[in-house]
């Protein structure tokens, strides 16, 4: 019996110690797996792994985006509050910011509702975030109504930055400068943010004077030599017409990137300045920086001599870059303009891919061709989507050719099959095709009855056009009186009324056009 105890004494501890390496291997390859899951994890997610909130610990199955996610986690909100669990502020601004980087804007409308209003006039980072979802969407007027909301909207530029933003990006320039003028009134500081969305409103309405003033405030606050907003600088002197500040503002630049240049290029492009964009051009590439397609577009676009162009394509195929989308769509464009069209059927023709550009290129470099039919029913066969453009150039095209039933077939399936709304180069195309064919009542009664909102010159002056070529006087008086309102400079359209008069025999009306024209000091 004695004899037993040491041997039991020593298989104890021959299982203790076996149990212990066993749980020491056990602990390492379990160390070991969750090592190779951390890796596994941070290679495919570019963010940690989230953590289930008190609301979401039912389990069900993870859903299969992002929107949906957002779903399920709004659902779960509407329902807690209903309930009446109150609910961390936090939630909120994770949220608002989730839908914004997602352009998730019903969802945001919807948490909007789940904010108390107490929370949100007094909390400015999330009323911050919430005005910036709806001046994101184009929802100027609610983001205009929680601004004015905002207690403490002073405190910083964010939420300024947002309505200014906003304003701009819908082309209500005067009304972005205006916000920027009460933003210097109220005392908030403008940041690196506020200048460029202020300087993009002073080059749309071309205003050189208030840029020059923003551009004094810009070198106030200590951002003359930020790029983002040298950049904005450069683009805004450019849109107003002085492109000699512009180069002066570029060659200033300490550090110039794609922005940069493509400014200047496009620039000197707009000016008709094409030496200058040549040489902008070579000097990129002398200092070792390739010109993106936005530049070689841009290059394109401007270029009036085929030869150039032809230097330009050769390059593109040089740096392999001749099947970028902007780029092939622009040497489409390029060749069209220069009546090439077997080199831009051979382009489209050989595009490994195509977006609605590339379609909207080929059928408007066929306007006076009826193969710009024939390109619509490739793109349909090919299940791309036309838009607003497609139709313009396709009903330009039915204008040029005479084709009254396929015009009147393609302006019925854009509003019925495409559900797109006429705008005012669709009505001004319908006008000239019944026109062109001589049906000026017809064409007069698109205008009268069918329009949704008033004729602008384009229209009225593809009336005009008609009836002078058809001798209808009483219409073409109806169109000449509203064309000297709406263009009273515009001495082409007296010298039509005037052969419309001439053609019918009323020569003293000829001479009366003629009196109108010098009182406005026009030559005849």
């Amino acid at each position: 019996m004695i004899s037993t105890l040491p041997q039991l004494d020593f298989l104890r501890t021959r299982v203790s110690i076996l149990s212990s390496s066993k749980k020491e291997r056990k602990q390492k390859r379990l160390k070991r797996d969750q090592i190779q899951q951390y890796k596994n994890n941070k290679t495919t997610l570019s963010y940690p792994k989230p953590y289930p909130t008190p609301l979401l610990i039912n389990q069900r199955p993870y859903p299969k985006t992002k929107l949906q996610a957002l779903e399920a986690v709004v659902n779960d909100l509407e329902t807690a509050l209903q309930n009446g669990i109150e609910l961390d502020i936090e939630i909120f601004a994770s949220l608002l910011e989730t839908c914004y980087q997602l352009r998730a804007f019903g969802y945001g409308v919807r948490i909007h509702r789940l904010i108390p209003r107490t929370l949100l006039r007094r909390n400015a980072g999330i009323s911050s975030k919430l005005l910036r979802l709806y001046a994101s969407c184009g929802d100027i007027e609610n983001a205009q109504e929680v601004f004015d909301q905002m207690s403490k909207r002073g405190a910083f530029a964010f939420p300024w930055n947002s309505l200014i933003s906003g304003y701009a990006e819908l082309g209500q320039y005067e009304d972005a400068l205006a916000l920027y003028f009460q933003m210097e009134e109220e005392g908030v500081e403008p940041d690196g943010f506020t200048f460029p969305r202020v300087l993009k409103a002073c080059g749309g309405i071309g205003s050189i004077r208030i840029g020059e003033a923003v551009h004094r405030d810009i070198v106030r606050s200590g951002f003359w030599d930020d790029g983002f907003v040298l950049n904005s600088l450069l683009d805004m002197y450019a849109k107003c017409g002085d492109i000699g500040k512009a180069r002066k503002v570029f060659d200033k630049m300490t550090m110039r990137d794609s922005v940069s240049w493509n400014s200047i290029l496009t620039g000197y492009i707009r000016h008709g300045l094409l030496l200058e964009a040549l040489e902008i051009f070579s000097q990129m590439i002398r200092e070792g920086y390739h010109p993106d397609s936005v530049a070689i577009s841009t290059i394109l676009s401007g270029m009036p001599l085929l030869k150039l162009g032809l230097q330009v394509h050769g390059w593109a195929i040089r740096q392999g870059v001749e099947w970028n989308l902007s780029i092939a769509n622009s040497l489409i464009v390029m060749y069209s303009n220069h009546g090439r069209l077997d080199r831009a059927r051979l382009l489209f023709d050989e595009m490994p891919e195509r977006d609605i550009v590339s379609w909207n290129s080929i059928i408007s470099a066929h306007s006076k061709d009826p193969k710009a039919l024939a390109y619509f029913e490739l793109m349909e066969r090919a299940n791309a989507l036309p838009d607003s453009i497609t139709f313009v150039s396709l009903l330009s095209a039915c204008a040029h050719l005479g084709l009254l039933d396929d015009g009147e077939e393609l302006f019925s399936i854009m509003r019925s099959k495409y559900r797109i709304r006429p705008i005012m180069e669709h009505y001004g195309c319908m006008v000239n095709l019944y026109g062109r064919g001589g049906l000026i009542e017809e064409a007069y009664g698109i205008i009268e009855e069918e329009m949704e909102f008033e004729a602008g010159a384009t229209v009225w002056g593809a009336l005009l056009y008609a009836c002078s070529l058809h001798g209808n006087v009483e219409i073409g008086e109806i169109a000449a009186k509203r064309l000297f309102d709406l263009e009273p400079d515009n001495e082409h359209n007296f010298e039509l009324l005037m052969k419309i008069y001439g053609n019918a025999g009323r020569l003293e009306d000829v001479e009366r056009v003629r009196m109108m024209m010098e009182d406005r000091g026009l030559d005849s």
